[in-house]
């Protein structure tokens, strides 16, 4: 009798043993032990490879500078690789990382920047198990047609296009499925290990990472507050006519599933896109810069992730102009910058060397646009410059008035700001008139009046 149920579990064993390596629904990287066992493991490598590689070489000399650089590289290629096992969270904060170009080596964040374009995707089944989880009701209860290729895949969750029975076309976010569950763990894994690192390195300095994690992470994985963000800055911003925020259906949104206007357009930084649907570069570069600087200084609500992928352009099919569409709402910051415009500004050499967490996010922004303007050859136009000043200016002298309760004062700061304004424009006009076929016309005339002999 007991050889008889020894073997009934066996094969009961068995059995399951080989529907679990079998089965499709489930990923050895998703065990607790694995992805813990992988990180621990990478975080040891990596510390052994500091701590043994740099010992007998003099510091400063031209062989230890050789030899850190391979050894950081050494050392954000395993973590890159930990990044894209582990996924998910791992994903997020890697490409976090990589953004960080003040503070980190060249060496991780130029390896870091890869997991932008390597996201996870999840199955069709899991997308259906979340929207049936979450909405009640089967996809095609749901939807006319549901495109099973996702528009785009990232860290968190993946987009699909779809049509409501109603005829809508809507674009419809999933959040990865396993997210939810393992983001906390995973933060507390981080948080260990970097203490780890810590004891061994005292000089380490990245334990905010963790703090930032916390606090961001159950953000951009609620997309309630998602579409509350993209409702807020569409209303902050409605005078720029140029700006599109695709609308949210809140009647089929969840914390997983956010259900909102298909929008479409090409890349921000496409440049062979807007010239095949005559779409001015220099006007989207400007807009571009009217729309962060008025985030920055004016509003003081900034979205934190204008990567191409994001920003989208397209001419509008009824009045043929050319709109931004703003997409990813799940991180904004409040930045105080706003309200201390005038401490700040003159301060930007201090400020590189102490940044404030906040700055952050607000130095990868403007990494980003540069980098968008630096595709669209439209850098030399210093546009984008020219709007930030104006933000800047109108955002001090609203502060300066908030604090004054002089009517002559307050007219005289309206007054110095209209000239500060003015004096902006002009600077633009010239700027335009030298990049123009009249101007460079004007210029060498002028020129070749000063050198006559008469």
């Amino acid at each position: 009798m007991a050889r008889r149920a020894l073997k009934l579990v066996s094969l009961a064993a068995a059995s399951s043993g080989f529907y679990l390596y079998s089965s499709k629904y489930l990923d050895p990287n998703d065990f607790g032990a694995v992805r813990v066992g992988r990180a621990i493991a990478t975080t040891a490598v990596i510390t052994y490879d500091y701590l043994t590689s740099l010992r007998s070489v003099p510091y400063g000399s031209q062989e230890y500078a050789y030899l850190k650089s391979q050894v950081h590289l050494r050392s954000a290629e395993r973590l890159r690789d930990l990044c894209c096992a582990n996924r998910g969270t791992f994903i997020k904060v890697g490409q976090h990382l990589g953004a960080l170009d003040y503070l980190l080596p060249e060496e991780y964040t130029r390896t870091l920047k890869v997991l932008h374009s390597q996201a996870p995707q999840s199955s069709m089944q899991e997308i259906e198990q979340v929207i049936r989880e979450d909405l009640g009701k089967e996809i095609k209860e749901l939807f006319v047609s549901f495109e099973d290729t996702p528009l785009g895949a990232a860290s968190l969750a993946q987009v699909h296009k779809a049509v409501l029975q109603d005829g809508r076309t809507v674009a419809v976010k999933v959040q990865h499925p396993k997210v939810q569950a393992q983001s906390s763990k995973d933060i507390l894994l981080m948080e260990i290990l970097l203490l780890t690192v810590k004891q061994i390195f005292p000089d380490f300095e990245f334990m905010w990472l963790v703090d930032e994690a916390k606090k961001n992470l159950p953000l951009e994985l609620d997309f309630l507050n998602e579409g509350r963000n993209a409702e807020k800055v569409a209303h902050m911003l409605k005078d720029f006519d140029f700006l599109k925020v695709p609308r949210i259906y809140w009647e089929l949104s969840t914390r997983r599933v956010l259900l909102m206007e298909f929008v479409e357009g090409g890349q921000v930084n496409d440049r062979a896109y807007m010239e095949r649907n005559s779409i001015d570069v220099n006007e989207i570069s400007r807009n571009l810069g009217k729309l962060y600087s008025e985030m920055i200084f004016v509003n003081g609500f900034v979205h934190c992730d204008p990567h191409p992928g994001n920003v989208l352009v397209r001419k509008c099919p009824a009045t043929s102009k050319a709109h931004i569409i703003l997409l990813d709402h799940g991180l904004y910051q409040d930045v105080e910058i706003r309200t201390n415009a005038a401490a700040y500004l003159p301060q930007i050499n201090q400020l590189l060397n102490n940044v404030p967490r906040q700055m952050l996010l607000l130095l990868k922004t403007n990494d980003l646009l540069r980098g968008i303007e630096s595709a669209l050859h439209t850098r030399a136009s210093a546009s984008s410059f020219l709007n930030m000043s104006r933000c800047c200016i109108r955002a001090v002298s609203t502060y300066q008035r908030s604090k004054s309760h002089s009517l002559y004062r307050k007219a005289k700061i309206s007054l110095l700001e209209a000239l500060s304004l003015w004096q902006i424009n002009l600077h633009e006009l010239f700027l335009r008139l030298k990049g123009s076929r009249l101007g460079n016309w004007v210029i060498a005339f002028l020129s070749r009046m000063h050198h006559s002999p008469y």
